[in-house]
């Protein structure tokens, strides 16, 4: 069940980089009023739509916003322990390591992400990036208070799903078919609500889409707990710890 980092090799940042950067920081970054990254604008790099979120999320590891043990049965403290304490440590302390006396050191990982999504060469340091980027926005994906839709967000899911059973069994199946390591996200794209899938690293960020929750399924993320049963942990995460206060206040920040 171990996964490794992409061993690619760096190099330094490019032209085309530097102006991707540039680009993303005429964009600015304001305050948010949750924890997460409500709020989106939309930054060109190359062909790509990167969307910017309006605030700015450190490289340095970030607080869990509950206890280890807090969505317990669902997901276990031995799981968070390792995926918090091991595999996200490792992102973040090799974004930081790979960023140190370049232009993106002391930048967050928003502006990372933009900055290396577009150049091959720098195919580690996205991954390592974007996986940081990834994992705080599923700490905040999750709650160990049941939660349901409410509000504009609900109106919206019925709007574009039918009811929030039909939206959870698309969340369902794009979690469960995801093939390999990845996520599964429910996002806003072009004022519609979608439900899509990413493998490894990739995320809706450099696809012009404003994310709104996910749900980690590669293999660290529950195989403790459910061994081969991704099945079993996606189900019980829809059902009792997805976070859609959250989700409603990207929702309403987009």
């Amino acid at each position: 069940m171990s996964e490794k980092n992409d061993t690619s090799d760096n190099t330094e940042t490019s032209n085309d980089v530097d102006a991707a950067r540039r680009t993303l920081l005429q964009v600015g970054v304001g305050a948010a009023a949750v924890v997460g990254i409500p709020g989106v604008v939309a930054a060109k790099t190359k062909a790509k739509t990167v969307t910017k979120t309006k605030v700015a999320t450190p490289v340095a590891m970030q607080p869990l916003p509950f206890a280890e043990d807090a969505l317990a049965p669902v997901i276990s403290a031995q799981t968070f322990s390792f995926h918090y304490g091991k595999h996200y440590k490792s992102y973040c302390d090799t974004t930081a390591k790979m960023i140190a006396g370049t232009p993106l050191d002391g930048k967050s990982l928003e502006e990372i992400v933009a900055a290396s999504a577009t150049d091959a060469a720098q195919k580690k340091l996205f991954n390592n990036a974007a996986q940081a980027w990834n994992h705080v926005f599923y700490w905040n994906s999750l709650s160990p208070k049941q939660q349901a839709p409410g509000g504009k967000l609900l109106e919206a899911i019925k709007r574009d799903f039918g009811d929030v059973a039909s939206l959870n069994t698309k969340l369902q199946d794009a979690a469960v078919g995801q093939f390999g390591s990845g996520w599964a996200w429910l996002a806003l794209e072009n004022g519609k609500l979608i439900v899509t899938n990413t493998s490894n690293a990739d995320l809706p960020l450099i696809h012009g889409q404003t994310p709104l929750l996910t749900i980690d399924v590669w293999e660290h993320a529950y195989y403790l707990d459910y061994q081969n049963k991704r099945p079993d942990h996606v189900k019980a995460v829809i059902e009792k710890t997805l976070n859609w206060e959250f989700a409603a206040a990207n929702f309403a920040a987009a």
